[in-house]
Order: C-alpha cells, then sequence, then structure tokens
C-alpha cells in the first residue's frame, strides 16, 4: 500500500498547502499602500529561539484585518532577529515560524491573532512559550505522512488566515501570543495523517474561541474512530492501479485542510481509520483505464461517519446504470427541459468523470412528436437540453447507451421515462424516476454461476419514499430476448443465476401515483464465473 501526501483538489486547500510551505499565507488582495495622511505606529518584533537566542532562520508576517491598515500584508525581517515596520493604525495577525540549522529540531509556529496596534507596540516572539503538537494513532507501526494547522481570525467581518504544513516527522511546537479575542473569532484545525502495513489514519480535529493553539495532544484509541473502507472493483481478468484522494469536506466550518492520496490496486480495498469528529469527508477514487483514455473519476462527498462503525464505498464496480444524484434528474427553467440522468453510475450509485461507452443517444418527444436529438459523450452523462413550447403536454424522454461486453458488466442500458409539463416561472424538477439493483458482487464484479442470488431493488426519485403506484422486474439470461417476471419481495428479487461465463440482464417498469412511467433495461448487469 503506498501513500503520497498532496493537497486535496479544493482550490482553497491547494493554496493553503502551496504557501505555507515557502513560509506564509500571500492572500490575492496584496500589500496596498497606505494614504500619506494615515496615522502611523512602528512595531517592533523580537524573535527568540528555543534557547533565548536571536533564531538562526525565521519567517514573519504581519497582515492587516480591519482600520486603515486592513490591507496591509509585510514580511519584516531583520538578520539580527529583531526587526521594525511603520504601519496605520489597525488590528492585525501576526504568525511567525522559528527554524533551527538542524531539521530534525522542527518548528516553532507562534500566533498572535489580536495585534490593536493603536501605539508604538513591541512584541517579543518566543520559541520557549511553545508546546508541542501531538496527535497520533495508538499504532505504534503507524508511520507520520504529513500534518497542517490552520487559523483564520475575524474582525469586523473581515477573516485573515494564517497555517503550517509539516511533511516531516520532525517536531511542531506551537503557542498563542497576545491578548484573547473576540468570543469565537479564532478558528483552528489540524490535520494529521499516518499509514502502515494494514491501514491508514486520518485524525482531525476542530477548535474554535478566543485564543491559537498552544500545544496540542492526543493519542486515539481504535473506539475513537471510524472505519472507512474504499474498494476498487475490475472487470474480470483486468485490473492496474486506481488512486483514492480523501479529505474533510469544504464548508460546514470544516475550513482549509490538506488531503491524503492513496495508491491502490483494484481489485482491492484501501481502509482509512478517521475522526468522525472532523465533519464529513469526501473521496474521490480514479479508476485505472486504458492507455490513451482520459482517467475515469468517481467522487463520493460529505460521507458521514460513526466512531466504531465501518462504512464501506465500492468504486466502478456493477451494477452500472442510471442513477438520480443530490440534483433533479430532469429540470424545466421557463420553456427548457434539461437532463441530468447518468446513465452509467456504478453499482454504489457513483457517478464517474468520463464514462466507457460505444454510443450514446438522447431523445425527447411531446405529444409524440419528436423534439430533438442529442448523441455522444454528453448523453452517455445524461446531460441534455431541449427547448420546447410553453403549453402543458405530455413528454417522453428516451435514452440508450451501449459499450462492449469486454468491459465485463452493463453492455447496454435503455431508460424511457414520461411524464407532463408545461412552462415553470424559474428552475423547477420534472417527476422522473430510476430503479437501483444492487447485488452482492466479487470484487471482480462477478456473481457465483448456478446459484441463487437476492437483488435489492431501490427507487430514486419522484416514486420514492412510497409513492409507488406500480413495480414490476424481470431478469433475462440471453442478452434481453427473453424476460422471466421476478416478484419483488422485501424490497428485492432473487434471480436464479446462469452457468459460467453468462450474463444477467435486469429490467424494470414502473408507475408513481401521478402516472408518471419508467421503463428501464439494463442489459449484462452483472456475470457469472
Amino acid at each position: 500500500m503506498r501513500t503520497t501526501p498532496v493537497s486535496r483538489r479544493n482550490a482553497l486547500r491547494s493554496l493553503a498547502v502551496a504557501v505555507t510551505l515557502v513560509g506564509g499565507l500571500t492572500p490575492a488582495w496584496g500589500g496596498a499602500a497606505f494614504a500619506a495622511e494615515a496615522e502611523t505606529y512602528t512595531l517592533t518584533i523580537r524573535h527568540l529561539d528555543r534557547a533565548g537566542q536571536a533564531p538562526e532562520r525565521y519567517s514573519t508576517t504581519v497582515t492587516g484585518i480591519s482600520g486603515a491598515g486592513a490591507d496591509e500584508l509585510v514580511h519584516p525581517y531583520d538578520a539580527s532577529g529583531t526587526t521594525t515596520v511603520r504601519l496605520p493604525k489597525g488590528r492585525y495577525l501576526l504568525e511567525s515560524s522559528l527554524f533551527t540549522r538542524t531539521s530534525a529540531d522542527g518548528t516553532d509556529w507562534i500566533v498572535q491573532p489580536r495585534l490593536d496596534l493603536d501605539h508604538d507596540t513591541t512584541v517579543t516572539v518566543d520559541a520557549r512559550t511553545t508546546a508541542p503538537v501531538d496527535v497520533r494513532p495508538a499504532d505504534g507501526s503507524a508511520r507520520f505522512l504529513q500534518g497542517g494547522m490552520f487559523l483564520e481570525v475575524t474582525h469586523q467581518g473581515t477573516t485573515r488566515m494564517a497555517s503550517v504544513v509539516k511533511l516531516t516527522p520532525s517536531p511542531l511546537r506551537v503557542a498563542h501570543l497576545g491578548p484573547e479575542s473576540e468570543a469565537g473569532s479564532v478558528r483552528q484545525w489540524y490535520d494529521t495523517y499516518w499509514t502502515s502495513d494494514t491501514a491508514a489514519y486520518a485524525l482531525g480535529q476542530t477548535f474554535a474561541g478566543t485564543r491559537a493553539l498552544t500545544g496540542l495532544a492526543h493519542h486515539y484509541t481504535a473506539p475513537e474512530l471510524a472505519t472507512l473502507r474504499i474498494r476498487g472493483a475490475a472487470r474480470p481478468g483486468a485490473g492496474g492501479t486506481a488512486t483514492m484522494d480523501l479529505a474533510p469536506s469544504p464548508g460546514q466550518g470544516a475550513g482549509p485542510t490538506i488531503g491524503l492520496v492513496q495508491s491502490m490496486p483494484v481489485p482491492g480495498t484501501a481502509t482509512v481509520l478517521v475522526t468522525p469528529g472532523r465533519g464529513t469527508w469526501d473521496v474521490s477514487f480514479a479508476a485505472p483505464g486504458a492507455e490513451g483514455v482520459r482517467t475515469n473519476r468517481y467522487f463520493a462527498d460529505r460521507i458521514a461517519l460513526r466512531a466504531g462503525a465501518t462504512t464501506t464505498h465500492t468504486f466502478d464496480g456493477p451494477v452500472f446504470g442510471p442513477a438520480l444524484t443530490d440534483r433533479p434528474g430532469v429540470e424545466r427553467d421557463g420553456d427548457t427541459i434539461t437532463t441530468h440522468l447518468p446513465l452509467l453510475a456504478d453499482g454504489d450509485g457513483h457517478v464517474p468523470s468520463a464514462p466507457s461507452f460505444d454510443t450514446a443517444y438522447t431523445a425527447l418527444y411531446r405529444d409524440g412528436v419528436l423534439v430533438g436529438t442529442r448523441s455522444g459523450a454528453e448523453s452517455a452523462a445524461g446531460r441534455a437540453a431541449f427547448t420546447v413550447p410553453a403549453a402543458k403536454a405530455s413528454y417522453r424522454l428516451a435514452a440508450t447507451v451501449t459499450r462492449k461486453a469486454a468491459t465485463g458488466a452493463t453492455t447496454r442500458v435503455n431508460a424511457s421515462w414520461t411524464f407532463a409539463s408545461a412552462a415553470t416561472g424559474g428552475p423547477a424538477p420534472v417527476p422522473v424516476s430510476v430503479v437501483r439493483f444492487s447485488p452482492e458482487l466479487s470484487p471482480a464484479g462477478t456473481a457465483a454461476a448456478g446459484s441463487p442470488v437476492r437483488v435489492p431493488v431501490t427507487v430514486q426519485g419522484a416514486a420514492a419514499d412510497g409513492r409507488v403506484r406500480a413495480l414490476t422486474v424481470s431478469a433475462s439470461t440471453d442478452g434481453g430476448a427473453s424476460w422471466t417476471r421476478l416478484p419483488v419481495e422485501s424490497g428485492a428479487v432473487t434471480v436464479q443465476n446462469p452457468p459460467a461465463g453468462g450474463g444477467v440482464s435486469l429490467r424494470a417498469e414502473l408507475t408513481d401515483t401521478d402516472g408518471n412511467t419508467l421503463d428501464q433495461t439494463v442489459v449484462d448487469a452483472y456475470r457469472t464465473e
């Protein structure tokens, strides 16, 4: 299991990492010259190392937050360890990293979230005030990968950030400097990643209050952690190396962060032990593809985890078919009908960024008359847009995607939806549904030949949550030439698998309580061995 520390795909996270490695955050708004008549004061900063002497190396940043100096950004430095700068009256954020000649000694990171400059002021940045950051798993065999500490301070509606990233096992020591800030104005995050021969660890904590952290110690025990298993499937006889990318979800107070990228064989499983208190987590999975073909990437966002529990996500495995994500599958805005009905989502419902296909076709009919057609990659991804008359009418949306049997599963998807629609005053969902089939399959995406298999059946969309008027499910073992209707019992059907090397196709016909319909077929939903 090979792990590689890199930043997350989110632009803010990438910015935080990139600028920290060179000594501090440089916001895009930059330093602006203050007006000549602005009231200014001298800020003197004394830097002391762990021996109370001038440090061999240091990097200090003073960032304006409010007042006349709100747009100021300076990096004062003098080899003597004492430096002065003249700045406008206002509130500032000060951060300083102190280093020794030996990198193994680590870094002292000192932050003053509240520096009110309203008179000539001297600040002493003293490494002897710091305390160690020691956050790790209880597993003594785990090896450190990386860590990152981020701080945001807000005053009068403006937020500024400071950060430090740790890419080696050398010590990190941190300290608060100066007076307390207003309640809740200081927010801080720390993430650290570790790996062992059997699992990786993603350990994150969040803090809010009036001060920056002075030290941080926590050795996580197994009951405190949630287990996230990432399974990568592969078609029979195929394999390769996939890439899994994990980080806390952005937004909802998650703050900036760094993430973990881990390579893994497919078929195979990567196990990550995660701190649930950090919030929800995002995973992306880059599946191996043929040479010269764009990497197919899947995303699973805002995964909620619970201490002591195991959550599994399987990527790039059957049954491939239509899925409704967190957005409407079909939407009408005025006289435009737009579709987003991915036809080749994987068995867990993850939508691929570049689904493999040979042909793809989408058509919309209004009162039986063809409105328009779309084909190609956009159709395979379920995306199309049509302009239609304003008056209410009956519509049928039909979509088909095909691909070669060499892909191992799902050689064709046909789906047809009917619904009524009229012009809207703004974006409004159109009532469509899909059916998901979820049998337990091997890592290669196959089922045991000649054996019965239980196939759970799930309705998504307009007919979900008890709004199904009628639902029939059928199976075929001859590529859809003939069908056998199966009873739906306790949310599932039972399929008698064909001999080894055979394929099972599945069909669903649904009517919701408002009369909207779905006719959906997945040819070669899975194969047997």
